[in-house]
């Protein structure tokens, strides 16, 4: 089994990171920051102990094409993937965008590959009820419950999610569980930057 994780990928001290992963094939463990806890070290620290192949992150992981070829791109706040998928603009997210592809290059240097993947897409292609996802915390067990049937995992085996940012990580592993089934679809120009669904 290739040892993957998705990463919800929020604010450096809000606790709104949350990392998902599947230790064994019916299992999926989560690990959220807590609150003034240090996002990017968390990460870090996990990926070290955990040593996964690929890591799955809500982020964006590059810039619009134009800051580093400027003869073949023309604009300056969004990716073709973003423009492809409605996504926002990777310098509208400035900071959590630099913050994201330090990482990917820090966790790089260790030998683990870190791609981009956008829960809302995939919670779109999932069909998941968009009255229901990311509302209110009631709904949080039937969207889960959605989300497992669209895999090969039993539902027992992840336990009551607390917040959407849980939710999140859950559909970036899926994105991953998907990409290494290759069952995904990839958006963007590739020397640009992909975004996984």
């Amino acid at each position: 089994m290739n040892k993957i994780a998705g990463i919800d990928y929020g604010s450096k001290l809000a606790g709104t990171t949350v990392i998902a992963w599947q230790d064994t094939p019916d299992a999926i463990q989560l690990v959220a920051a807590a609150k003034k806890q240090d996002a990017d070290q968390l990460i870090l620290d996990w990926a070290q102990a955990h040593r996964p192949q690929c890591i799955f992150m809500d982020a964006p992981l590059s810039l619009p094409g134009v800051y580093s070829a400027p003869d073949r791109y023309s604009d300056y706040f969004y990716r073709a993937g973003d423009r492809e998928l409605q996504a926002m603009s990777p310098m509208f997210l400035g900071g959590l965008t630099a913050r994201a592809i330090q990482l990917k290059n820090a966790l790089h240097q260790t030998g683990i590959t870190v791609l981009e993947v956008y829960p809302a897409r995939l919670a779109d292609a999932l069909a998941l009820d968009r009255s229901h996802y990311k509302k209110a915390m009631a709904h949080i067990p039937a969207i889960t419950a959605k989300i497992l049937a669209a895999w090969p995992i039993a539902a027992s085996q992840v336990s009551d999610l607390p917040t959407w940012h849980h939710v999140d990580a859950l559909l970036a592993l899926l994105s991953g569980w998907r990409y290494v089934q290759n069952q995904h679809q990839s958006y963007g120009d590739p020397a640009e930057g992909v975004i996984i669904i």
